[in-house]
């Protein structure tokens, strides 16, 4: 029997007759009766329709109920991760970082101000300096803080009367460290009145042509400063992660659930902390509920992500007590052994699909934690219901993570540990161990690792590799036919969005094949 030949032109019609769309829906997919738990590689979104470019799809996204990001990406708080320098970069890029806590509360207060005054619009506390201070102690201030700028004011306390400006300009060729600013000082700065706008503080730099716009009130008092390099860096990084009121880079940070903490988020707070993640391996616990209330009523206007969860259960009472984002994982990261030592957590495309579908009830947006290893993996998180991904082993051994490179087997390697490693979990600061607080082991006499320590290879700078995620994201959004990351998950809740399931064999064909050799070169 020969198939009847249907009319091209009547296709899409025909499509339409059928009951169901090609490939499953999210439900079918995710039916853990029919196929268990699983992971980002168990499965493939189908492509849709291509009617618009690329470049066009946006990737504005919630990172907790207050807080919007351009991109859906977040630095993990740990010790071979998140400092300030990779912190400032996440935020330049358009996501934001996450400063681990396995340090003392000093020091990460100290990361977070640097953070927030890294770049402004207007800077709100600019360092001073008195007529006494001398260039010795100018250059000495340059090299710690990293800029060059100084208003001098009468008692070298701000708000103070102005008396003028020191730059680089000023000392750069004296050799006599003792002379006092006094001495060699602007005395004359370019100035304007309190009260002008951002734009018309950035025009006045462009027609002077000088670096500082020092802000003053009606009786010649600093008020705050604009930056001409903090203009140029507006210009080259538009999608900054920002505070709509202070004009500063957006920064989190991570603390624990012991009464020490409390002391250390105080600490960050004062130093301009926007968003605290309470950090612990499992979030469902009487501690982070007792930190999560104690945080709500001490600071309400500080946003909270509580976790990890891989439950309905463990998100439902971090949500009932107030949490404003939600963290997604528990033993699927690259260097995470929880699963196999305890036996305990959950597949994380799963975990995500459930408690995303849970949280999103509740307009409580909800971070993927751990499994990502490429840009697929990303969009599929994201196609699952999450607002954001969170990587560790994504970031390390990037130029900005902490740590120095070395050389082993001819390739330039940094170390990158898991927070559950006996290496992390052995490191102590004044304010205690922030791995064995996560992992609940802070008076356990034998360590009980839920981590591995390692290396990774070079990965060059974040500021080739998050654009290129960015573009990347682009371009599957793209495949799949959706201009933003709102309409992924709309068209996946309609159905509109299809799924397949792959088996072993399908991975494998996905996979590169029958090479003799290859390199894999992801970006230029």
């Amino acid at each position: 029997m020969v198939a009847t030949k249907r009319d091209y032109r009547t296709a899409n019609e025909y499509v339409a007759t059928l009951e169901e769309k090609d490939g499953l829906s999210v439900e079918q997919l995710m039916d853990s009766n029919t196929r268990g738990g699983l992971t980002y590689n168990d499965f493939l979104i189908l492509p849709g329709y291509v009617g618009f470019s690329s470049v066009d799809v946006g990737l504005k996204t919630k990172l907790t109920k207050k807080i919007t990001l351009q991109t859906p990406f977040v630095s993990s708080p740990m010790d071979t991760v998140t400092e300030a320098e990779m912190a400032i970069q996440m935020a330049l890029l358009g996501g934001i970082g996450t400063i681990h806590h396995n340090c003392s509360a000093e020091e990460q207060a100290a990361m977070v101000r640097k953070v927030k005054t890294y770049e402004n619009g207007f800077i709100n506390s600019p360092v001073v300096v008195t007529p006494t201070t001398t260039i010795g102690e100018v250059r000495a201030m340059k090299e710690e803080l990293g800029f060059s700028g100084f208003p001098v004011t009468q008692d070298g306390k701000f708000p103070g009367k102005l008396l003028g400006l020191v730059t680089s300009r000023d000392v750069q060729f004296i050799e006599d460290e003792s002379i006092p600013v006094s001495e060699i000082m602007t005395k004359e700065p370019v100035t304007a009145k309190q009260g002008l706008t951002l734009e018309q503080g950035n025009e006045i730099l462009k027609k002077t042509k000088k670096g500082k716009l020092l802000i003053i009130d009606g009786d010649n008092n600093l008020v705050s400063m604009i930056s001409r390099t903090d203009l140029m860096k507006n210009q080259n990084y538009p999608l900054a992660s920002k505070s709509a009121t202070t004009k500063q880079l957006l920064c989190g940070a991570a603390i624990g659930t012991l009464p020490a903490d409390r002391a250390r988020l105080t600490m960050m707070v004062e130093a301009g902390l926007d968003v605290v993640t309470i950090d612990s391996s499992q979030g469902n616990s009487q501690y982070q509920i007792e930190m999560l209330r104690w945080i709500k009523e001490t600071y309400p206007d500080l946003e909270v992500i509580a976790g990890n969860v891989v439950t309905r259960e463990q998100a439902a009472n971090l949500i009932a007590n107030g949490c404003d984002g939600l963290r997604i994982g528990m033993g699927s990261g690259s260097i995470c052994i929880t699963q196999e030592v305890m036996a305990c957590g959950r597949p994380q495309a799963t975990a995500v699909y459930n408690v995303c579908k849970f949280a999103n009830e509740f307009g409580v947006p909800c971070m993927a934690d751990g499994g990502v290893q490429n840009i697929g993996h990303i969009i599929k998180a994201l196609a699952l219901g999450a607002s954001t991904v969170m990587m560790g082993g994504m970031l390390a051994g990037t130029t900005e993570s902490p740590g120095d490179y070395f050389f082993r087997d001819g390739k330039r390697l940094k170390v990158y540990r898991g927070m559950g490693s006996i290496d992390a979990m052995q490191q102590t600061g004044k304010s205690g161990n922030a791995s064995t607080s996560r992992y609940f082991s802070e008076g356990d006499k034998v360590l009980v690792a839920q981590g591995v320590s390692g290396a990774v290879v070079d990965k060059g700078s974040v500021n080739k590799f998050i654009p290129y995620l960015f573009n990347g994201l682009q371009h599957s959004c793209q495949d799949i036919g959706v201009e933003s990351i709102d309409a992924l998950r709309e068209n996946v809740n309609s159905g509109n969005v299809r799924f397949e399931f792959r088996t072993a064999a399908a991975q494998l064909e996905g996979g590169i094949n029958n090479m003799h050799s290859y390199e894999k070169r992801l970006h230029n």
